[in-house]
């Protein structure tokens, strides 16, 4: 699986960073976590307001920072909510 975290670098974009890579570690999920930061890539997945969550390939969270237990749902069971 891989997910990618869109944010310039603000708090918010930095906590779900963080509570996605704590996720993937706590259930052993097999993914590649990596961060987008340029401006350009963002816009290329047509989101306006960071941060916001892609799995592979499919924007599945954007604007906030979704709790734990809902990353852990999202990701364990592929459910995208938006």
């Amino acid at each position: 699986m891989k997910i990618q975290v869109l944010g310039t670098g603000c708090a918010k974009c930095k906590s779900l960073e963080k509570a996605v890579r704590e996720v993937v570690a706590q259930n052993n999920i097999d993914a590649e976590v990596t961060k987008v930061e340029d401006i350009m890539e963002i816009m290329k997945f047509n989101v306006m307001t960071t941060p916001a969550l892609v799995v592979d390939g499919k924007v599945v969270v954007k604007g906030r920072v979704p709790s734990n237990d809902e990353l852990k749902q999202i990701l364990t069971n592929k459910i995208f909510l938006i």
